[in-house]
């Protein structure tokens, strides 16, 4: 298997056989049957952000051992830090994508830079792509078209600030194209959601006291999404974050398991995960108002 690194923008021009306009910055189409995609996998590790429009099933693609879900017109995004497998298609010769790299560095000294982590698509080591419509493509492929004019044009002091400015347009529409994602695949959403109740139900019953107090971390990866991503579809669907699905779920336990007199305060706070009896004091007081002898009393 291939080990290829993508560390600056050079890096990622040369080997798709795409000529660098600008050193922190690059619009790619890649088309042409002179590219004809290697018959080898590889590992890449990618030191650039990097938003792909992929407009066929050219690879499979991997976040370690899980695959990651895109079809024809999906965008793929990629952070400095992740290392994707890339299995090669054999279906398909010449695979077929734009993509917008730039460097962490273009970013240096910009409110865009600054505000990176609310791009949450970019963390996601998850399975899951931007699906996009017909006029979101053409959205998506307009604002690339202008940072590759911007590219083309004569450097002058304007073109830093356009460039970013064009950047940061498509990252807000990639924002709304999620969210109408979210809404749009209510079913998988739902279904997703469900397990998630399923596994903390069985959570609390059969493993909270010896693994301890239950993490979204835990659930997102039993449902195979990043915590983000994950979060983000509770949120959708529910309408409460997925720490807040767990805290109300983890009260109506204690509340159950303080109506029995056999249990002593100590005894609940382990089943529901708390090593400390006080933190589960401060825990059930946060949610309920009164800490649990005070609800033993009433």
């Amino acid at each position: 298997m291939q080990e290829i690194a993508f560390k600056s923008v050079q890096q990622f021009n040369d080997h798709y056989g795409i000529e660098t306009l600008h050193p922190l910055v690059s619009v790619a189409r890649y088309d042409r049957e002179e590219y004809r995609r290697s018959d080898e996998e590889a590992m890449i590790d990618y030191g650039v952000y990097a938003l792909f429009l992929k407009e066929n099933k050219g690879c499979v693609l991997n976040y370690g051992l899980t695959p990651y879900d895109f079809d024809e017109m999906t965008v793929t995004s990629f952070a400095p830090g992740q290392k994707v497998h890339v299995i090669p298609n054999p279906k398909v010769l010449y695979p077929k994508w734009t993509a917008l790299v730039f460097h962490p560095d273009f970013l240096s000294r910009t409110s865009l830079g600054r505000q990176m982590s609310r791009y949450g698509f970019f963390s996601y080591t998850s399975n899951e792509a931007l699906h996009l419509s017909a006029a979101e493509v053409e959205i998506f492929r307009s604002i690339i078209g202008m940072i590759g004019q911007e590219l083309h044009h004569a450097i002058d002091k304007h073109t830093h600030e356009l460039i970013v400015s064009n950047i940061e347009l498509l990252l807000n529409y990639c924002l709304r194209f999620y969210e109408r994602q979210f809404i749009t695949r209510e079913e998988i959403n739902h279904s997703v959601v469900k397990k998630f109740e399923r596994l903390l139900n069985e959570y609390l019953q059969h493993k909270a006291e010896a693994e301890g107090v239950p993490t979204v971390a835990y659930f997102a990866e039993q449902c195979h999404l990043s915590p983000a991503y994950f979060g983000e579809l509770v949120k959708t669907e529910t309408d409460i974050t997925a720490q807040e699905f767990i805290a109300d779920r983890m009260v109506s336990t204690a509340l159950e398991l303080l109506n029995d007199d056999r249990l002593s305060i100590g005894n609940v706070g382990e089943r529901l995960g708390f090593q400390y009896p006080q933190h589960f004091v401060r825990f059930f007081k946060r949610h309920t108002g009164k800490t649990p002898s005070q609800y033993r009393m009433a």
